[in-house]
């Protein structure tokens, strides 16, 4: 079985060009559960450069499927035998406005759009800076 990936190396992810916001916010609550965007931006937050990007969008869909410890390899092999969207598709450099970083490792951690770090990484001629996937058509 093909193994797909989500991983970046040495790799800037810009905010969407339609980011509807101008300095990043933390994800609003929505009812009981947390949303992708929340999920996503509690790992990041606490554990910048811990886990890179398969390890958060897989987690997050543990955590909405509800997947037993048991689970976890199986469901990690099936959910990565087809592709899926990477974070330039997260709601966090879509709506939110957080850029994230991919070290060399694949690891990865998000910064504030306005933050000095974010400028540096956007501007950084060692990195491959790419743009997030706009939420509209152009």
């Amino acid at each position: 079985m093909k193994v797909h990936t989500t991983n970046y190396t040495n790799t800037f992810i810009e905010v969407a060009e339609d980011c509807p916001t101008k300095t990043a916010e933390m994800p609003p609550v929505k009812g009981d559960e947390k949303t992708i965007a929340n999920m996503q931006f509690d790992l990041l937050y606490e554990n910048p450069y811990k886990y890179d990007s398969d390890d958060v969008i897989f987690q997050c869909f543990a955590n909405k499927q509800k997947l037993t410890k048991n689970e976890l390899a199986d469901g990690r092999k099936q959910f990565f035998s087809k592709g899926q969207p990477c974070m330039r598709s997260s709601p966090l450099t879509k709506r939110y406005g957080w850029g994230i970083h991919s070290d060399k490792d694949g690891k990865i951690a998000m910064y504030a759009m306005e933050s000095k770090e974010y400028k540096k990484m956007a501007s950084d001629k060692n990195l491959k800076v790419i743009k997030a996937m706009r939420s509209k058509r152009a």
